[in-house]
């Protein structure tokens, strides 16, 4: 299938979809190749993800630069039970994070599963994409719970 056709293909799912994200994506996209830039292509590839979480970083540092964030918030994220878990989830997901990155540099070719499963999770179970590397790191657990379960089951 041509990539024309696929990004056009991705455009209707995103909008059957109601996903906003993917279908402004594979416009943007099918843009860039219609209007010849294809050249450029890599170089999204290649900076897309840093570009995209450094916005998402931004967003999510607003309430920093705005000082919607007092020191007592601060203070209760070590000092309470949800701010405890709120770090120890960040802890989490950053060491996931970083085993989806090996994974993904092992196994390159799973980046297809990544992206069409993260499709399924924005139409159908109204998720936000924040990235390859988690779905990757969760694809690691996944992977090392069925090693896991094969060997006990042999």
């Amino acid at each position: 299938m041509n990539g024309e056709l696929l990004l056009v293909l991705l455009i209707i799912i995103g909008m059957l979809g109601r996903s906003h994200i993917i279908t402004t994506a594979a416009c943007i996209l099918l843009i860039v190749k219609l209007v010849s830039l294809e050249r450029y292509l890599p170089t999204i590839e290649r900076r897309g993800l840093e570009f995209g979480l450094l916005f998402l970083t931004m967003g999510v540092l607003v309430p920093f630069a705005s000082e919607k964030i007092t020191h007592r918030d601060i203070l209760s994220v070590f000092t309470s039970v949800p701010g405890i878990l709120a770090l120890a989830g960040g802890a989490v997901a950053t060491y996931m994070n970083g085993k989806g990155l090996d994974l993904l540099k092992v196994d390159p070719q799973l980046i297809v599963g990544l992206v069409i499963g993260s499709i399924f999770g924005i139409l159908f179970l109204r998720g936000i994409p924040v990235g390859p590397l988690m779905a990757a790191g969760i694809t690691a657990f996944f992977l090392k719970l069925a090693y896991f379960m094969y060997d006990k089951l042999k």
